[in-house]
């Protein structure tokens, strides 16, 4: 196969910018690695999802009641829309774990004796189903039997209504309910202190006197149901058994952490990638444009022999598409390996029966159209100056600059600097356009890399926001049922205890104008220091005596702000709807909460001083003697340990993005050096005329690399303090993309951070400027400044 004239003189020219050409195939290997990372990996997460779901039968509609005769489940399963309704008993009981002080929460959820196809099925990773036959048989979810090494046949002590239990694992099981293992209410998973359990049906209504009943049930719908409507009606009859509520598949805690999780790769998919080829489409323009100006004299001979205008452009875009196709390559075989090793870290928070990485074609295809787009944009000035170009006046050099003094030599300053100073002041200013899109490239190496690195900054600050500022309190301790003041006595008198904050919690339903949203109503003692709620100021919010307060985030998901009144459904206890003014605002990072002053919600509830749990202040020395007690309470539902709760948070979340971060901060260094080193190159490759004609006339070998130099320098200090300002932008703008219902990823960006990409730029500039001093020391002056016929 024969190589024509032109793609001969492309590979040549590759060759001598062999430097600048792997440093934007890096960059753009970067942006393809981040788009290929970030959708093969939603694309392998979203797959696996919809398959285990549509395969064991994930339910649509959720409700939980007090108690309900199984007669009810004839009714509902006349609603419109339903396909198929399955009662259950699901009850929350103490877990007495060997290895732990504290005590544990076991959700314990009833299953058919014989092992049926069930809504929710369970997938057995190891072991057997229960024999209903052996009393205490149970299956234990899989992150809880890994986070205790437990093996089959070894047994757990609960405290069943009021009565100790051993509990005999039997199999190791997985379920579509709890891909993600998370208790309703708390922030993140947290697998040492809350497992799910499955039991025997029969077993589990003997234990809490529900035989013939059910208190709990799922529903999976027909094509085409109206959520809403089949929601309505199941909690017109669901009511008078004590429902607290229907919710549908989105509310669900499992499914919408799992949906936060998939939205924020997507926007992964759409932020990281467009930062990176935008640099690589300026680095391609700056390079292409220096490139048509240097071989003006070769353009036209080309076009003098004959070769169109059309060849002539398709030339420099195949030079291009060599340069992009390699960067597609390396950056699809790179995003592939981050994408695979995503999918790793994956595994050990959400459990799939299988959950294996997939990149397939669409996303390689996607990827290199994404690139050459970009790539063509970047380029198609530089090649339609090329493709314009006559012959006649690509023969002549190009007209000189027109030169005239700079604004420093009129304004009397001129002659402060030094011989070498005017020069690179004068290069600067006579410039402008380029010298601000070098220093522009340069700030965009700065703003990804505090991009990258703001993470941890948000996460140190949520953490000290939510587990410092906010939530003082050693412990959380709520009852199985509200039970009456009186109790706070014996609560005060535990061991250890040193203050206790107490609070009323009720399920409601919220709705405002046509938004609506199921929420549980705190009723707190404006007293309280253990549970503070503040503003965005970091100010406590004086508790009002009447009126909501909602934290910041129902507030906009309600549409509603201070002064307009919700419309407030009680879903337990003395039931009813209320409309109820907005009187203060909270900021939160975490969750959607409303809260009232607890007089206040006794008064709506109709009922005295009952209480739903309390905050406590622990003595550290006596925490064992505590644990020990509530273990052997039977009115304790769960107990929530602070510093338990901070070590979850930072396993996952902080784990997460901390993975995240590193991959930026790599992608992001690249990018620093790939943008100083080739506005060094560029500088060099086009004053490598001048620069050789001042070493001719007498100037030292480092007066001439000061004024190189010097002018990268001024555009690296330049470019520093408006990479701070872009990156502060797209970190802004990447909080927004992190903002979820569960939690929000504050934007703080510490001195640190700011500090850490100006370095890293630095190094990097100084790094170059190494690598381009040894070209300027490598310079032919005879070839140089021998005149071109």
């Amino acid at each position: 196969m024969m190589i024509s004239a032109l793609d001969r003189k492309m590979f040549r020219d590759l060759w001598h910018m062999k430097g600048q050409a792997i440093a934007i195939t890096t960059v753009i290997g970067c942006g393809v690695a981040m788009f290929v990372m970030s959708l093969s990996t939603l694309t392998s997460l979203e797959n696996t999802r919809s398959t285990y779901y549509d395969r064991y039968r994930f339910a649509h509609v959720f409700a939980h009641l007090t108690r309900a005769p199984e007669t009810l489940v004839a009714r509902l399963a006349k609603i419109p829309g339903v396909a198929h309704v399955q009662p259950r008993i699901v009850m929350d009981v103490t877990l007495d774990v060997a290895e732990m002080s504290e005590p544990a929460v076991g959700r314990l959820i009833s299953i058919p004796d014989r092992e049926t196809s069930d809504l929710n099925d369970i997938y057995l990773r190891r072991g057997r189903y229960i024999d209903p036959e052996r009393g205490g048989e149970v299956l234990v979810g899989e992150l809880f039997a890994l986070a205790h090494d437990l093996r089959l046949g070894e047994q757990i002590t609960a405290v069943i209504n009021g009565r100790k239990q051993q509990l005999t694992v039997v199999g190791v099981a997985l379920s579509p309910e709890y891909v993600l293992q998370i208790k309703p209410g708390d922030l993140l998973p947290d697998e040492k202190r809350f497992g799910v359990f499955w039991m025997s049906h029969t077993q589990l209504a003997a234990a809490f006197d529900m035989d013939g009943a059910f208190n709990d049930v799922t529903v999976s719908l027909m094509r085409g149901a109206i959520v809403d409507e089949v929601i309505r009606q199941i909690d017109q009859l669901t009511e008078v058994y004590g429902g607290i509520g229907a919710y549908d598949r989105e509310e669900q805690n499992s499914h919408r952490y799992l949906s936060d999780e998939i939205r924020q790769l997507r926007g992964m998919a759409q932020i990281a990638p467009t930062i990176f080829l935008s640099v690589a489409a300026f680095l391609l323009n700056v390079v292409l444009s220096r490139l048509v100006k240097t071989q003006r004299e070769e353009i036209a001979a080309l076009k003098a022999f004959g070769y169109s205008k059309w060849e002539v452009g398709l030339h420099y875009f195949k030079l291009i598409l060599v340069v992009v196709m390699f960067g597609t390559v390396g950056g699809t075989i790179a995003g592939a390996w981050f994408g695979r090793n995503l999918t790793e870290m994956y595994t050990r928070f959400y459990r799939f029966p299988i959950f294996e990485y997939e990149l397939n074609l669409p996303v390689i295809v996607v990827a290199g159209a994404v690139s050459f787009v970009a790539a063509v944009i970047g380029v198609q000035a530089a090649v339609r100056a090329a493709i314009a170009l006559p012959p006649a006046e690509a023969m002549r050099p190009e007209s000189p600059a027109s030169y005239k003094p700079t604004i420093m030599e009129r304004s009397g300053l001129g002659p402060l600097l030094s011989p070498v100073g005017r020069m690179i002041v004068r290069n600067l200013e006579r410039q402008p356009l380029k010298a601000a899109m070098s220093a522009l490239g340069i700030a965009m190496a700065v703003s990804v890399l505090i991009l990258g690195s703001f993470t941890e900054d948000a996460i140190d600050y949520l953490i000290d926001f939510q587990f410092r500022l906010t939530q003082r309190q050693d412990v959380m301790v709520t009852f199985v049922e509200p039970i009456v003041g009186g109790v706070k006595r014996e609560i005060q008198k535990l061991p250890g205890v040193m203050q206790a904050d107490f609070f009323r919690s009720v399920p409601t339903r919220m709705r405002f104008k046509h938004h609506n949203r199921r929420v549980g109503l705190m009723g707190l003692d404006g007293k309280s220091e253990l549970f503070r709620l503040i503003d965005d100021q970091e100010q406590k919010v004086v508790m009002p005596r009447d009126g909501l307060m909602l934290s910041t985030k129902l507030a906009e998901l309600l549409n509603a702000k201070l002064g307009d009144e919700i419309t407030v459904e009680m879903l337990a206890g003395q039931r009813g709807t209320y409309r109820i003014p907005v009187s203060a605002m909270v900021t939160e990072l975490g969750g959607i909460n409303a809260y009232m002053n607890s007089t206040a919600l006794h008064r709506l509830l109709r009922e005295g001083p009952h209480l739903s749990g309390a905050f406590l202040q622990v003595d550290p020395t006596r925490t064992d003697e505590l644990y020990r007690q509530l273990k052997r309470t039977p009115r304790v539902a769960s107990v929530n340990v602070k510093t338990a709760a901070l070590q979850s948070f930072q396993d996952t979340i902080a784990e997460n993005l901390g993975s995240l971060r590193t991959f930026n901060i790599i992608f992001a260094s690249i990018i620093a050096v790939g943008v100083v080193y080739n506005s060094a190159r560029i500088s060099l490759a086009e004053r490598s005329r001048e620069l050789a004609t001042l070493r001719v006339i007498g100037f030292t070998k480092a007066e001439v690399t000061t004024i190189l130099l010097g002018e990268l320098a001024i555009l690296t200090l330049a470019a520093i303090p408006l990479g701070m300002l872009i990156g502060y932008l797209m970190a802004y703008w990447a909080s927004l993309g992190l903002d979820t219902e569960n939690y929000r990823i504050p934007l703080v960006v510490n001195p640190s951070t700011y500090a850490m990409a100006a370095v890293v730029v630095l190094l990097a500039s100084i790094g170059s400027g190494l690598v381009v001093r040894r070209g300027l020391g490598q310079l032919d002056l005879v070839a140089v400044l021998k005149t071109r016929e």
